[in-house]
């Protein structure tokens, strides 16, 4: 009796705990603590009711404002303490770190605005009070809690505070009845009580996830997927063979009837036996539906998705924001109106007094070249290898995430696009950009594409050689934008590696320049004869030590330069180096070769002395390798396109894998692979279980706290464009997550379950910080993005 006695005055106590939690960090002004009396009063809003299934109720609830810190002109008191690191605390409070190389300026901390959700109230399944239209009570059996950060907040030194998405599963004893109110009444006014009315064909479910950029009338693939894992609750089993419908957004018809398909079960493991989902995941083909509008999916019982669109722009769209994402990485100009909201003063630019010095150590001998063994520290060894020599034109090109870098693994980039408008070039000359050079004689991808080559050409030395890129002295320092760079800025050494590189990508600018300005692509062929001279000279000196990746660079130069050139000189030097003697031949064998990009070059020639043989042997080695990538596809779940022994980390689901499937579609014009590539793009485009787009400035979510420097010193939301390295596998041992342990314990105590137990598919944890998911660089998430989504629009053949 007395056990009974002490329970009740625990739960009552429970109860009158359950107000909103104290305020997230710096809620200081009369406004914020006016805004936090009313929400404790009123208790925290329920930002979404949904279902995801007939009998489990979902809450989502999203906590925290960010207010982004800025820098601003510091206008000193009295009292201000200038701490470690130009820390400044004020009235015992940081609030912010001045600049040095601008000491009139000031970053101010970020701030979180509002309350916190109280945990323990919510948790507690006996806070829940349901009640029905006619006044039946409902009391649910199961509560299961997924807590996730939807940003960061730097509000000192080393300090930091979350916007939070809460999402509670409920699950009920019996179905819910279709049409019925329920109306939820929460203890304490921990959350504000709202009404329910259970119509799933009208209720928007995370449960149904769908691509946010829509699909063209003709695409061959049009899909959506069903799943949901409930953090401790596990995943959630649907029914094979459940009823789903395509309703007409605009007239709330019926318009379409299909059945889902198992796409993965929870039990399928891949070669490292993992599964990444962690729940089972379902599929749902429409794509036999083809009449323009405005749609959502509905699945049977459990709610929809969000709206999408069918029509003959989606794909355009699309790419127009992507490849501007690649305007928005631009060095050596300024970011301004009218060409986009998202400003940036110039930087890198020696009309400013930047100086960049010119060093000797090549880029492939140090660790950022990422292919080679036995390198060394790049910031030490540009520093020890420092000539007195300026480079004054050593300036433009693109920058990643968190760095300044300018190297030549950036013209993958302009690769894929010159690739683009070859393939292309009356679509891409309609495409406007809205860039600087937009109305010139080139099509507007052309021109960025030319951005980020003409700084590889401006540095090239008499002789011929390409230096590896231009680099600072060291990563940005936390306070400085691209504009106000302190350290030391240098040009790696010419190197046979970035020469041959810029010979093949320069060699590919000639050919397409040939159809628009024929003086131009006269300049970039000697261009790249001399760079191509300059390298062969150097490999001839000591062939024997280098790597692969040296060899398969020269192999596509000299593929490049003879379908230019029709020299034989190139043609034999292909012929002598190409795999493709043997109809056998892998088209990439790891260590050894990879000549994907040669055997579309070659592919394509038109040269009258190509070789036959050798053109189809590579032609069916690119088909082979479509034929894999099929499979990858077939085997995942949201079918992305990865290899199933590769550890999944680092960008491989950020952005779409597409393009020997792609190339393999131009060669045969089989829609088997570019209903490969349609369904290799969805994931990233917003067919998961966050229903978020990897890609900023696209679709109802997509990243917030993505390392992009200059925009967190500015105070800005991230440019729109950019496609973010995505979710890391979490669980695997050894993995990316454990060695970035530091970020993580950032913001674990925040996440529900442990960060470490989230599935793949859905461990996307938005902290500027934890570089293995924010981070990118434009050729391994930008570029291929673009590529991916140009070429779709492009191949529409209306």
């Amino acid at each position: 009796m007395l056990e009974s006695f002490l329970s009740f005055l625990l739960s009552l106590t429970t109860v009158g705990q359950c107000n909103a939690g104290p305020s997230s960090s710096q809620t200081s002004s009369i406004t914020n603590l006016t805004s936090l009396t009313n929400a404790r009063g009123a208790g925290i809003p329920v930002t979404h009711i949904y279902t995801v299934s007939e009998n489990v109720m979902a809450l989502r609830i999203e906590t925290g404002e960010l207010v982004r810190g800025k820098q601003v002109p510091y206008e000193a008191e009295p009292k201000d303490i200038v701490k470690k690191d130009n820390w400044v605390k004020r009235s015992g409070k940081i609030i912010g770190q001045l600049i040095p190389s601008a000491p009139d300026r000031i970053w101010q901390v970020d701030q979180i605005i509002g309350p916190k959700l109280n945990l323990k109230c919510v948790d507690h399944l006996g806070h829940y009070k349901i009640i029905t239209s006619n006044g039946t009570k409902i009391t649910p059996t199961n509560i299961y809690r997924k807590s996730n950060i939807r940003g960061m907040a730097r509000t000192g030194t080393w300090h930091f505070d979350w916007p939070m998405v809460h999402t509670i599963f409920l699950e009920m004893p019996e179905p819910l009845t279709p049409g019925e109110t329920y109306k939820f009444n929460f203890a304490g006014n921990a959350l504000q009580d709202h009404e329910f009315i259970y119509q799933p064909d009208q209720t928007r479910s995370e449960a149904v996830q769908v691509s946010h950029l829509g699909f063209d009338p003709d695409d061959p693939a049009k899909v959506a997927f069903l799943s949901t894992w409930m953090g401790a609750g596990g995943g959630l089993t649907y029914p094979e063979g459940k009823p789903f419908w395509l309703i007409n957004a605009d007239t709330g018809e019926n318009v379409y009837e299909g059945k889902t398909t198992l796409s993965q079960s929870v039990n399928t493991k891949d070669l490292r036996e993992r599964n990444h989902n962690d729940t089972d995941v379902f599929i749902m083909d429409f794509s036999q539906f083809s009449t323009p509008g405005q749609y959502r999916v509905y699945v049977d019982g459990v709610g929809t998705s969000y709206d999408f669109e069918i029509g003959e722009n989606t794909w355009r769209d699309a790419f127009y924001v992507s490849a501007r994402g690649m305007y928005h990485q631009r060095s050596g100009i300024a970011l301004e109106q009218p060409y986009t909201d998202y400003q940036r003063p110039r930087s890198f630019h020696p009309d400013d007094g930047v100086k960049v010095y010119r060093s000797t150590i090549p880029l492939m001998e140090t660790n950022m070249g990422f292919h080679f063994e036995n390198t060394v520290n790049a910031f030490d060894a540009l520093v020890e290898t420092r000539t007195d020599e300026l480079l004054p034109n050593a300036w433009g090109g693109w920058m990643d995430a968190g760095d300044w870098d300018r190297r030549i693994g950036h013209l993958e980039v302009t690769r894929s696009f010159l690739e683009l408008v070859d393939l292309y070039p009356d679509y891409f000359k309609s495409v406007n950009l809205n860039l600087p050079e937009s109305g010139n004689n080139l099509p507007d991808i052309l021109d960025e594409a030319l951005w980020g080559l003409d700084v590889f050409r401006r540095l090239q030395t008499e002789e011929g050689s390409i230096p590896g890129g231009i680099e600072s002295a060291g990563h940005p320092l936390g306070y400085e934008g691209s504009w106000q760079e302190s350290q030391m800025i240098m040009a790696y050494g010419p190197g046979i590696w970035s020469s041959y590189i810029y010979a093949n990508v320069a060699a590919r600018a000639a050919y397409v320049l040939n159809q628009y300005d024929k003086t131009l692509a006269q300049t970039y062929q000697d261009s790249a004869i001399r760079a191509m001279n300059w390298a062969n000279a150097e490999l001839a000196k000591d062939p024997d030590d280098r790597d692969s990746w040296i060899y398969n660079e020269r192999n596509l130069a000299a593929a490049e330069l003879y379908r230019l050139t029709g020299d034989n000189q190139w043609h034999q030097l292909f012929l002598d180096t190409t795999v493709f003697k043997d109809a056998d031949t892998p088209i990439a064998t790891w260590k050894q070769h990879d000549h994907r990009h040669a055997a579309f070059v070659y592919a394509r020639t038109q040269q009258p002395t190509v070789n036959q043989t050798i053109q189809q042997n590579a032609i069916k080695a690119m088909v082979r390798d479509a034929h894999a990538d099929i499979k990858n596809i077939e085997f995942s779940g949201y079918k992305w396109n990865i290899n199933p022994q590769l550890r999944i980390g680092w960008g491989l689901i950020g952005a779409p894998k597409t393009q020997s499937l792609f190339r393999a579609h131009a060669l045969t014009g089989k829609r088997e692979f570019l209903r490969a590539g349609i369904l290799a793009t969805q994931y990233s485009a917003g067919a998961n279980p966050n229903n978020m787009v990897h890609t900023t400035g696209i679709g109802y979510r997509n990243p917030n706290m993505i390392l992009v420097k200059d925009a967190r010193v500015s105070g800005q939301a991230p440019p729109p464009g950019i496609t973010v390295y995505g979710p890391v596998d979490m669980q695997v041992p050894d993995g990316y997550a454990d060695r970035w342990a530091w970020a993580i314990d950032l913001f674990a105590e925040q996440v529900n379950p442990n960060p470490y137990e989230w599935p793949t598919s859905e461990a996307y944890f938005d902290a500027y910080n934890f570089i293995p998911v924010v981070e990118f660089t434009v050729q391994q998430s930008i570029g291929p993005t673009a590529y991916a989504w140009g070429y779709i629009a492009a191949s529409d053949k209306n």
